[in-house]
């Protein structure tokens, strides 16, 4: 398994990269501690992309909130 670099956001689809840039979260770095709901609630952010996003997350021993 590939381990995904923490200066990029993992592979979630366009409208849920697109929605997370445009809050503000640029990388994965800047994604850990962020509350699960807050980012559930962004256009485009579903189920999938939110696992995608813990599971990246995971591999550097970071969590969502």
């Amino acid at each position: 398994m590939t381990t995904s670099p923490l200066d990029a956001l993992p592979k979630i689809g366009a409208p849920a990269t697109r929605a997370l840039t445009g809050a503000g979260f640029t990388s994965l770095q800047s994604l850990a501690g962020v509350a699960r709901a807050e980012l559930s609630k962004l256009h485009g952010v579903g189920p999938k992309a939110l696992r995608i996003i813990e599971d990246a997350l995971d591999e550097h021993g970071l969590a969502l909130k």
